[in-house]
């Protein structure tokens, strides 16, 4: 096995592997036996993961440095050209579906591989390729924007993840400095980001009439794999949140208020949670792992191997520096069966939850790193975010390793985990009226935001700050431009979530070894039926909120947060 910094990157020659894809298909088309397409098939898998290692890594060091220009030129070369091989992929699952010996191919690989691939297909035309080059180049653009900020505070050159430490300081002067000037940012970028945005909606609008749709919340429904449910139940779901959440989530925040000695918070404000400041971690980035090893050892002998394995060789890059992309991920290297974390430490306690949220991810790459299907190695998205989730709250009996007052730090988790839940409603609603009304002006859609907004985030002020109060908060969320109807999944995944909480302070051993199963599953199956696999309950059933709510308060009762 090599380090990540000994793996080379191979510009991947996307007419040749186009043209290979070509002689598959036709092969598989021709092919007289079962044993022939499996074999074929078996060579599309192989190809397919030779072609995601290389791009990935590519990916992983542009963003870890985008004025790198061997890189940026490489992902430039891959946004332009990755189109072109997505459509070589697309006549093949065609021919798929369409197999001689599809019953015994069913039988051997399971019938929602077929589900799945059905399903892309109609997400895929060659005649949407132009759109999709021109999506991927708005992508980079807009995180080189992001990348791109260097803010002057105390005497620093700061990007957005660095200046965010401040943000939360409990000199509110400060705290209040580092907030407009982020937000200062953001209006100084308006217009570019808001010309970015519009360019995409309008690309994947033309992209869903193109391909039969009205509009393109189906299609983007459909290119997230969601096979098992609908936007009309995810905007019944919406409404449990709006219902049976946002009442305690309000609740909450004028706890917080009264904590803080705030009489009328602005937004800024909720970034401190205690008066006595938040939970800070103890220790540098190289400490912080070092306690998280401690914490994977003792937790099992699944975590402690793999957390070993991954410092070993050097599959995390986890400081913020200059021309480094904001925020945090974990992808996949299928031919090194691999996962690596990236993410940008800033001295908050955000720096743990990258330790348990990230590693939640790997750990579920790694545990379904040997199903050979690359279909079924993870499942969607929503699902994905279950494993993060869950792992952070697994990782609370060791929260004393990283922090002299572990309580603190439980309660700022767990209330921002509930109250989290109804921005990612604003987000999710935000996205449906946006690729409904596809036309809209930046400013609309800026006014749209802001009465979205309004509806789940009531405490929400931005006095003095126009760009925010004028509903341009949005510009700051990136999956709002790289992963259109995404940002729901993190609210269904902390549902699920809160269900691994509460059993696991009843009964750990039967909690650590449902969420096992649940990782090895990888995506076998679609949500819903991995959930029943799993015997989690269904967010998108009635009550299943009010449900899950009343056991959150009796926790956080059981905290007295004044003494903070």
């Amino acid at each position: 096995m090599k380090k990540f910094s000994e793996m080379k990157f191979v510009k991947p020659n996307i007419l040749k592997l186009k043209e290979q894809m070509q002689n598959y298909t036709a092969q598989f088309k021709t092919a007289n036996s079962f044993e022939e397409q499996d074999a074929i098939l078996r060579k599309v898998f192989k190809l397919r993961d030779k072609y995601e290692t290389n791009s990935t890594i590519a990916y992983i060091r542009y963003t870890i440095d985008t004025r790198d220009k061997k890189y940026a030129k490489a992902q430039e070369y891959l946004d332009e050209n990755g189109p072109l091989l997505q459509a070589a992929y697309n006549e093949f699952d065609k021919a798929l579906i369409n197999a001689k010996f599809k019953e015994q191919l069913e039988k051997k690989w399971g019938k929602y591989l077929f589900e799945m691939v059905e399903t892309s297909l109609e997400c895929f035309d060659e005649k949407i390729i132009p759109e999709l080059q021109e999506i991927n180049k708005l992508g980079s653009e807009y995180s080189k924007v992001i990348a791109s900020a260097e803010i002057e505070f105390k005497g620093q050159k700061l990007n957005l993840s660095q200046l965010g430490k401040y943000s939360q300081d409990t000199d509110r002067k400060t705290r209040k400095e580092a907030s407009l000037l982020s937000a200062k940012f953001f209006e100084d970028n308006n217009d570019k980001i808001g010309d970015i945005y519009d360019r995409m909606v309008k690309l994947r609008h033309q992209m869903a009439v193109k391909l039969g749709f009205k509009n393109y919340v189906e299609l983007g429904y459909k290119m997230l794999g969601r096979t098992d449910y609908n936007e009309k139940m995810v905007a019944s779901y919406r409404q449990q949140i709006y219902e049976d959440l946002v009442p305690f989530a309000n609740s909450l925040f004028k706890r917080q208020a009264k904590r803080i000695k705030i009489k009328n918070p602005q937004y800024y404000d909720y970034n401190l949670t205690f008066l006595s400041g938040n939970a800070k971690p103890l220790g540098n980035k190289d400490e912080l792992v070092n306690k998280a090893q401690v914490m994977y050892h003792e937790l099992s002998k699944e975590t402690d191997e793999f957390f070993s394995y991954m410092v070993t060789y050097e599959m995390m890059d986890l400081e913020a520096k200059p021309g480094k992309v904001g925020g945090g991920y974990m992808t996949y290297l299928p031919d090194y069966k691999t996962p690596f974390i990236f993410s940008n430490f800033n001295g908050t306690s955000g720096d743990v939850d990258v330790l348990t949220h990230e590693f939640g991810h790997a750990f579920q790459g790694h545990m379904s790193r040997n199903i050979k299907c690359p279909y079924y190695r993870s499942p969607t998205l929503e699902a994905c975010e279950i494993h993060s989730m869950s792992m952070e709250f697994f990782a609370y009996p060791w929260m004393n390793l990283f922090f002299d007052q572990e309580e603190k730090y439980r309660y700022a988790h767990l209330s921002s985990a509930i109250t989290f839940i109804p921005y990612g409603a604003t987000i999710d609603e935000f996205q449906h009226w946006v690729y409904e009304n596809p036309e809209a002006t930046h400013e609309m859609r800026c006014k749209k935001f802001r009465e979205i907004e309004k509806k789940y985030l009531p405490h929400r002020r931005y006095d003095e700050v126009p760009i925010y109060e004028n509903g341009g908060w949005w510009m700051k969320q990136s999956h709002v431009f790289q992963n259109p109807f995404y940002y729901i999944d993190y609210t269904l995944a902390q549902v699920v979530a809160f269900q691994f909480h509460v059993e696991n302070t009843k009964n750990h051993e039967k909690a650590w070894k449902k969420y096992v199963k649940l990782c090895k599953l990888g995506g076998k199956y679609p949500f819903i039926e991995l959930l029943e696999h799993a015997k989690l309950r269904n967010p998108f059933e009635d009550g299943t909120i009010k449900k899950i709510v009343s056991p959150l308060k009796k926790y956080l009762k059981t905290i007295d947060d004044s003494k903070y």
